[in-house]
């Protein structure tokens, strides 16, 4: 039952199907939205056509049902809203902050180089003009100031945009929305009030608070959660061959997420029981 303004999201990209990785986010979620009293939503996440797999999209949504994880709202698909990310992008280009970058990868990582730059870094080539080499993508010019924010679980984070990421992509050299300004037209659409995600995006958040800022859009509050990973280390991720989560026993995954999440062991044979167990145990983490 809704008993606050909460509204909280998982957003998966339909890339292939899910794994426990991406489960022990979806869990994360939703125990804080049902902790709070609040609506979860699900958004897919399909602006890559380039590695968007066809039927992915119902496959995880089929998996997550099994978990006991259901949308409280119809699903919402970013391939169908691009008119939205159109009109964001006209916003940002009447306040002068959009420019044409001609640079291949080759380029930028030459500059970086030359100029010792880290890999993420992009260094600036074209914000001055193309010199006549024809526009590929473009890019938000950012400030060379402090970007930060409270993070629930990691604390205080920032960045200097400038210097820490540079001015990023907001439609690719290949026509497609960039996550930067997708997420964020669509967690203002939604009335997002809550993301609670894996913590390799952390050092997106300074970003998407700019474009927020830029934009003039609410900030959410985040929470960005422990990564699962393999025996080596390694984050489990669909570019790394983590297997799809079995189904066989949700219960039993449930419990095994839980544990990543530093929940303790939940003794809940259902998915059920283990709801009402761990969004108690959530609260008491993770407050409210």
């Amino acid at each position: 039952m809704l008993t606050s303004s909460y509204r909280g999201r998982f957003a998966p990209s339909p890339t292939g199907p899910l794994h426990f990785g991406s489960l022990v986010c979806a869990l994360a979620s939703y125990l804080d939205a049902r902790a709070h009293g609040g609506l979860w939503v699900i958004r897919i996440e399909d602006i890559d056509s380039l590695r968007d797999i066809p039927g992915a999209d119902q496959e995880i949504l089929q998996t997550l049902a099994r978990f006991g994880m259901v949308s409280d709202e119809p699903v919402l698909y970013q391939s169908k809203r691009s008119a939205l990310y159109e009109k964001a992008l006209g916003e940002l280009q009447q306040k002068g902050l959009i420019y044409g970058c001609a640079c291949s990868r080759r380029d930028i990582a030459a500059a970086q180089q030359r100029l010792g730059l880290a890999a993420h870094v992009y260094p600036g080539t074209c914000r001055s003009g193309t010199h006549g080499r024809p526009a590929r993508a473009l890019r938000l010019r950012v400030e060379n100031a402090i970007q930060g924010f409270t993070d629930r679980r990691c604390g205080w984070f920032a960045e200097n945009l400038e210097r820490d990421a540079g001015d990023f992509i907001v439609r690719r050299a290949d026509g497609l929305w960039a996550y930067q300004l997708a997420v964020v037209v669509d967690d203002a659409a939604q009335g997002i009030t809550d993301v609670v995600r894996g913590a390799d995006l952390l050092d997106n958040t300074p970003r998407q608070i700019y474009v927020q800022r830029m934009l003039g859009l609410p900030v959410p509050r985040y929470l960005h959660i422990a990564l699962a990973v393999d025996g080596g280390g390694v984050k489990l991720s669909k570019q790394t061959g983590a297997p799809a989560v079995s189904t066989e026993d949700p219960a039993a995954v449930l419990r095994a997420a839980a544990l990543h999440l530093g929940l303790g062991e939940i003794g809940a044979k259902t998915p059920q029981a283990f709801y009402a167990a761990a969004q108690e145990i959530w609260a008491e983490k993770y407050g409210l």
